[in-house]
């Protein structure tokens, strides 16, 4: 007789396993390097790790001594050791040797591991990959704020954004996941598991979530007529996986788009991503001590990107020409009475234009193009300071920008808008509307600033300019384009050097917007 399950709120335990033969188990660990492989093996060998990775051993010898009753291990390819230390050495052999990434993982799910992988282990391949590519996810920061609290007698119990308060909510890995697993839907399992990042002043989360009432082996094997007449029809096919990232002293938090092993609705992961959203703000607070989540309009892969903006150091608000003042070696200050003169890229000496006073006998008079080669440059350090490196490491892929300002007058005249702002909208009604339109929309009209004093004159005309860069460090690749005198950096506005720190936003009057409540 089958055991009973009943349909449950709690989360999926760390102890379940998932066939070794599922498909999905065999990508996801066949991304990771021969050498995080047999790492991450010798982890699991670990005995605070063994209630949740124990890996499968032959029994033992019978104590009679009669080997005709000893299994036969001479057809296995991988024949099961016997114990944990001789496998743990078997591991600590094939490190010191060469061989292919392939014949680890067949060892892995066809030897010592042949009945399945736990949730545990999983979770740790996940992260064992992002340390390898810490570039593999896309995070999106946000800003952990507090709400004033409502007054008694007040009529409107509207919760609003406290910009003057300097209150964090208190983490507690238990009882965050306690009060998180509250949130989530009841036909939704999750599993949680935390890890600290090896690279980055991090603590990240991993939520894989199902679609089940179960947390038993029905959460993750298919259930009814279809399961017994199909035993490969897994759940485990359409589960998703998002992570959290909290860095540390800092009221902010990195989340990921959710990430799914097959085939799922449109709209899963972000319906998924929007619950976690919602959920985790609710999670940190506490009785008479709300917080909410807002994003900040910052997007990357590169986390150290992230850190640099939104971490615990001073280049939060020192992008830009102000990152000279976020140095920790300096400790430069902007109330100094003497400004700081930066050096040059390349080393030389700002204090003349016209000289170069290198290692030379007598001082060569620069031309025209040298002059204006080296004034570029010089620009280009002031705008960008110690930022917009490319060797720096923080490097954001891309920049996307909105126009919105009416075209500039000519002669003295402006030029008026002859359309209908609803025959504008409806010119080209079968242009496909790209994330970003959707995203600055829904932003403009929460914030109210669809019909405020500061938006565009409808009687003048503003035409549709989206400015987008992409590549592999957008803000190194503007300063070069500065130094090389293809840009000019005296009238190139603050945004192009990163200042903002963000990456969509919206230009009015010059000064750019961060949508969704940046807060810019």
């Amino acid at each position: 007789m089958s055991r009973l399950s009943i349909a449950t709120k709690a989360r999926l335990p760390s102890s379940l396993r998932v066939e070794s033969s599922n498909t999905a188990v065999v990508k996801t660990i066949s991304r990771l390097s021969r050498e995080a492989l047999i790492l991450l093996a010798l982890d699991w060998l670990d005995s605070a790790s063994q209630p949740y990775t124990a890996p499968f051993l032959a029994p033992p010898a019978p104590d009679d001594g009669d080997g005709d009753n000893a299994p036969d291990d001479s057809a296995d390819l991988y024949p099961p050791c016997r114990s944990i230390g001789e496998l743990h050495d078997l591991y600590t052999d094939l490190r010191e040797q060469k061989g292919s990434r392939r014949d680890v993982v067949s060892r892995i799910l066809e030897g010592d591991w042949r009945h399945g992988l736990t949730l545990y282990q999983l979770a740790m391949i996940d992260f064992a990959y992002i340390d390898e590519h810490p570039t593999s996810q896309k995070w999106t920061a946000y800003k952990i704020q507090p709400l004033r609290l409502p007054d008694i007698d007040a009529a409107e119990q509207a919760d609003k954004v406290d910009d003057t308060s300097l209150k964090a909510p208190r983490f507690h890995p238990s009882t965050f996941l306690q009060s998180l697993q509250e949130q989530v839907l009841p036909d939704v399992k999750a599993h949680y598991h935390f890890s600290r990042s090896s690279k980055f002043p991090l603590l990240m989360l991993r939520i894989f979530a199902i679609e089940s009432p179960y947390n038993t082996t029905l959460a993750l094997t298919g259930s009814g007529a279809a399961a017994g007449a199909h035993g490969d029809t897994t759940n485990f096919d359409s589960s998703r996986t998002i992570y959290l990232a909290f860095p540390d002293g800092s009221p902010a938090l990195f989340i990921t788009r959710a990430q799914a092993t097959g085939p799922i609705k449109p709209g899963e992961s972000k319906s998924l991503h929007s619950l976690i959203a919602s959920g985790v703000p609710q999670a940190l607070s506490r009785p008479r001590e709300r917080y909410t989540l807002q994003p900040t309009s910052l997007g990357t892969r590169n986390l150290e990107a992230l850190l640099d903006k939104r971490g615990p150091g001073r280049s939060n608000a020192a992008g830009g020409g102000w990152s000279i003042y976020a140095n920790e070696k300096d400790r430069k200050s902007p109330l100094d009475s003497v400004l700081p003169t930066p050096p040059l890229s390349d080393g030389t000496s700002a204090n003349s234009l016209n000289f170069v006073a290198a290692g030379q006998k007598r001082p060569r008079l620069l031309n025209q193009h040298e002059r204006a080669s080296k004034r570029a440059k010089t620009v280009a350090r002031a705008r960008f300071g110690d930022s917009g490196i490319v060797s720096d490491g923080r490097g954001v892929e891309k920049l996307e920008i909105v126009m919105q300002d009416p075209y500039p007058a000519i002669d003295g005249v402006f030029v008026q808008d002859s359309e209908d702002e609803d025959d504008r909208r409806n010119r080209r009604p079968d242009r496909r509307r790209s994330k970003i339109d959707a995203a600055l929309r829904q932003a403009l009209v929460g914030n109210g600033e669809e019909d405020d004093e500061d938006g565009p004159d409808s009687t003048r005309w503003s035409p549709l300019v989206r400015i987008n860069f992409q590549g592999s460090h957008v803000f190194a690749g503007i300063r070069q384009l500065v130094e090389a005198g293809i840009v000019d950096g005296e009238r190139m506005p603050g945004w192009m050097t990163g200042e903002d720190g963000v990456t969509t936003g919206v230009v009015r009057h010059g000064l750019i917007r961060g949508h969704k409540g940046s807060g810019l």
